[in-house]
């Protein structure tokens, strides 16, 4: 299977080191900033990929990704803070045809914490005295905050039926690779809900995961779709 890499930051190399492992072959890197760059995203090398991985940044996702939609390519999506470009980006899918896979975390465990979160919030939003917050901590390289995992987590728990307000805040620094808690808390006691990160690599794991998934499908998918999770 060849992937095509969109981005060759800390992820796209992590993907690339790992491919391997879920026969999967580089077939190329797109990035300007990298001297591993090959080619832009109509570039005729890039006729028989299977899939390409995206981790690159906000402002590119909007050009390169319709960009490869429209040469047929199936694409997974791992840059976050795009989201203003997301009607555009759907729209040339829906046009092309192709299959994605966009999560703004590929972690299986952020997944599943996902609905362990919802399950919660519904639970808890029939009693008035508890409150709720959101914090995510990543490191201080990461541009967007709050993360697309934290509001994705807001979004889970509004979706569920909490209405009250829900705070969401965020801690950029060092070289922390994410951690995100949920939090309930009324006047004598809390609960607390918290996935972390070791490292990336279960980013660029969950990524080539669903690289595989995708390939050969139609239509926008989520990582719960890759993983069988159901609400």
């Amino acid at each position: 299977m060849r992937i095509l890499l969109v981005g060759h930051g800390r992820m796209g190399q992590l993907v690339a080191a790992l491919a391997g492992e879920y026969g999967c072959e580089i077939a190329g890197i797109i990035d300007p900033l990298s001297r591993a760059h090959a080619g832009g995203p109509d570039d005729d090398r890039w006729r028989d990929v299977d899939v390409a991985i995206d981790f690159s940044s906000p402002e590119a996702v909007a050009t390169n990704v319709p960009a490869l939609a429209r040469r047929g390519t199936n694409l997974v999506i791992g840059t976050t803070g795009w989201q203003r470009d997301e009607q555009a980006v759907r729209a040339a899918i829906a046009a092309a045809g192709v299959g994605v896979v966009s999560a703004p975390n590929f972690s299986t465990g952020v997944v599943l914490f996902e609905a362990i979160v919802a399950q919660a919030a519904k639970l808890v939003a029939g009693q008035s005295d508890f409150g709720a917050w959101v914090h995510e901590a990543h490191h201080a390289a990461k541009k967007d905050a709050p993360s697309g995992t934290a509001l994705m987590l807001k979004h889970a728990m509004e979706e569920a039926g909490f209405t009250r307000a829900i705070d969401v805040a965020s801690t950029r620094a060092g070289h922390i690779p994410g951690t995100h808690t949920v939090g309930f808390d009324a006047p004598a006691e809390s609960i607390t809900l918290s996935h972390t990160a070791r490292d990336r690599t279960c980013f660029a794991r969950g990524a080539l995961v669903a690289a595989r998934w995708v390939k050969g499908r139609r239509g926008w998918f989520t990582m719960k779709d890759v993983l069988g999770v159901v609400e």
